[in-house]
């Protein structure tokens, strides 16, 4: 859904296996989970020192192209001690991680599409495909943040308006 200039996509996933081949890194777990309204199907690697998660957990998950509530672009992004900041929005990251903030929800000082989220992480689109034939074809988006990689696969309709290299936000917070 297009939002002024903003792209968005909101779903609950419900978590359905974690790392499904085996856990790989220490501090990353590979999720598989299932969109409860949208059908999407998402696999995810998500850095648990920050954001613990568990089978069977509910997650809201929004991508969006901006944090910012009205869709005005965030613009570049950099660093301020231990912050992560986009003009005049800065999140939290947490030590020794390339995620920002978790816990009660991140609280940026300016009124922001992250203060209702627990775990942020800003990547890339870097593959869009399509898999299938006829009215089994399903959009594969790939994204990768800083090396924590995302698949989403689903309905093509749901993803007709991400596009390659695109820059997006992923939000998640427990229910």
């Amino acid at each position: 859904v297009k939002n002024n200039f903003a792209v968005t996509m909101q779903d609950t996933f419900i978590v359905g296996k974690i790392n499904p081949d085996g856990k790989k890194f220490d501090s990353v777990s590979r999720i598989e989970a299932e969109g409860e309204s949208l059908e999407m199907l998402m696999t995810l690697d998500v850095n648990t020192d920050v954001y613990p998660i568990k089978e069977n957990e509910k997650h809201v998950v929004l991508l969006t192209s901006t944090l910012n509530k009205d869709g005005s672009a965030v613009g570049d992004y950099y660093t301020q001690g231990s912050r992560l900041c986009w003009e005049n929005l800065c999140l939290p990251v947490r030590a020794g991680t390339s995620s920002l903030g978790c816990g009660t929800g991140l609280k940026t000082g300016r009124d922001s599409i992250a203060d209702k989220f627990d775990y942020i992480m800003q990547g890339k689109i870097y593959r869009i495909s399509e898999e299938g034939s006829g009215a089994n074809v399903k959009a594969e988006i790939y994204v990768s943040f800083g090396g924590l990689l995302m698949l989403l696969k689903g309905n093509p309709s749901y993803v007709s308006e991400f596009d390659l290299d695109q820059r997006l936000f992923l939000c998640m917070r427990r229910l």
